[in-house]
């Protein structure tokens, strides 16, 4: 088989397991713990074989179709037999080393073209800056990157202003567009004005009777909850009444507008997808304009909006109400304070100096990001809350990023000297060299689902009922951390650049081949949340 060909995969492999039972039922788990994959990597549980056959007992000709699995993305089956806890199934693991580790690139080809748009709206860059107005923003600046890689066109709204925040941003390695958005907008604008005076759930409109009335800076009033109710929308605020139309909130109405207007032209469909991207305090103010763009533009992209909520940010023991550049700041003084701690009295030089930022950046995104969106995140901002090793922490991704950096360059400088030779072509690998535990756990937990993983995160399920949609955005994070703990697990049992006896290469060379691997997927991972890989900590 030739190198690249054929990568094996999960989803593959348990589709295969499904069909050679005869079952439609999702019957297969594939185990992840050390314990489990000692002695097995898929099982049927007994209940489930109980359900699917008489006695629980698999046919003999059932085992049989699932030890000779084959197929594009299957691994071959070593041996499958039927046990108190079910049917196991394990496989051929040198033959999935050679699979896998022969393989260009752990990332997911993008999906086919045509391909849907997104625009992904973040209303929190409207207001002010504060610790939980960065997490809605994080979110929606990985999720892009995530889209993107699966191949889908995406538009972000509304574009960064120039004031303090854009700083913030860049230190956190936020990738938004800044500036005015496209074209001057006061035509989008004035062509909105003419379609609120001819919308019959507004009023007091231009020079009547009831514009008198409004305050000074509202255009007139659109009577929201009417509208829902005739169009039998579901899953809005019952709260929601009348809102007062100004300058402002047509504008925010035209950015969005022309975005999904610039997604359509650009050859991405008829329409494109908008998902809001709001915490739970901005949600209420969204869904008004929301129902004022549904009103003003009844085309088939306004129908399309779904909500992507955050939960509350809870600041523990604030002194006084704390901005996100304060929150920086404290965040990158604990981080170079905890450096020092590790690693002595810092260089104040400028390579220093980036490690420190990369971070402060990678701390914060992992503050926000690893816990699901909809839930509460809480941000202690004492000093002992952070540090460069806990495992929990994106500092701890990050020094295990380096580690494996400072593995390749040691060996690189090793071969230099004549200590070893050079690494040789992964065809001449032989890997059944690599019969550690955590080898295998490495490849099977970590190698073989990333891309099931990115794409898993990206995925933007239609809503079943109402607007809210939910996301697997905290996938990457968690998956980053547990390959971290098992990374540096492994690692610190087992010493890979060995001595320099020629009976000891061919295991050396096959674990650094599997290290890169490892490798390669940090720096997959970490691109999608914006952050460098480290080389050195």
């Amino acid at each position: 088989m030739e190198a690249g060909e054929d990568r094996p995969g999960v989803a593959a492999t348990l589709r295969a397991l499904r069909e050679a039972l005869g079952r439609p039922a999702a019957l297969w788990v594939k185990e992840s713990s050390a314990r489990n994959l000692r002695h097995r990597d898929f099982l049927a549980p007994r209940a489930a074989l109980r359900a699917a056959f008489p006695d629980g007992q698999v046919p003999a000709d059932a085992v049989a179709r699932v030890t000779s699995l084959c197929g594009a993305g299957v691994l071959a089956v070593r041996g499958a037999q039927q046990v108190p806890a079910g049917l196991e199934v394990r496989l051929q693991r040198p033959d999935a080393f050679r699979r896998l580790l022969l393989s260009p690139s752990p990332a997911p080809a993008p999906t086919p073209v045509p391909v849907p748009a997104v625009v992904l709206h973040c209303p929190a860059l409207r207001g002010p800056a504060a610790p939980r107005h960065l997490r809605p923003l994080l979110l929606a600046d990985h999720l892009a990157q995530l889209l993107r890689a699966q191949g889908v066109g995406v538009r972000l709204v509304p574009a960064l202003a120039e004031d303090g925040r854009r700083d913030v941003l860049r230190q956190l390695r936020v990738d938004w567009p800044a500036g005015p958005a496209g074209t001057d907008l006061a035509d989008a604008v004035s062509a909105l004005k003419r379609a609120l005076g001819r919308a019959p759930c507004a009023a007091g409109c231009g020079q009547g009777p009831g514009a008198a009335a409004l305050p000074a800076d509202v255009i007139c009033k659109v009577r929201l909850k009417g509208f829902a109710e005739q169009q039998g929308l579901v899953g809005y605020d019952p709260n929601l009444d009348v809102l007062l139309v100004t300058e402002g909130k047509l504008r925010s109405v035209a950015e969005l507008q022309q975005a999904a207007l610039q997604c359509t032209a650009g050859g991405q469909g008829s329409c494109c997808s908008i998902v809001h991207v709001v915490s739970c305090e901005e949600e209420f103010q969204q869904q008004q304009l929301d129902l004022l763009w549904r009103i003003l533009d009844p085309g088939p992209h306004t129908a399309l909006q779904k909500y992507l909520v955050c939960g509350p940010v809870k600041v523990t023991n604030p002194s006084s109400p704390i901005g996100a550049d304060q929150y920086l700041q404290l965040r990158k003084r604990q981080m170079y304070e905890a450096s020092v701690m590790k690693y002595g009295e810092l260089a104040q030089d400028e390579a220093w100096t980036e490690v420190i930022d990369t971070l402060t950046a990678a701390a914060i995104r992992f503050e926000m990001l690893s816990t699901a969106h909809r839930s509460q995140i809480t941000l202690d901002l004492q000093d002992s809350s952070i540090s460069t090793k806990g495992t929990k922490s994106g500092a701890f991704v990050m020094y295990n990023c380096a580690r494996l950096a400072t593995l390749f360059d040691t060996f690189q400088r090793a071969v230099e000297r004549g200590t070893y030779p050079p690494l040789p072509p992964p065809s001449e690998l032989n890997f059944s060299c690599l019969r550690e535990e955590g080898e295998w756990l490495l490849l099977f937990n970590y190698l073989l689902p990333f891309p099931e993983v990115l794409q898993q995160a990206a995925q933007l399920p239609a809503p079943t009922k109402g607007i809210r949609i939910t996301a697997n955005t905290e996938a990457v994070c968690k998956f980053l951390i547990q390959l971290s703990m098992d990374f540096s697990s492994y690692y610190n049992r087992v010493h890979v650049l060995g001595e320099p006896f020629p009976h000891l290469f061919e295991q050396m060379f096959a674990r650094l081949q599997l290290l890169a691997a490892v490798r390669d997927v940090f720096h997959s991972a970490l691109a999608t949340l914006h952050l460098p890989p480290l080389s050195q900590i």
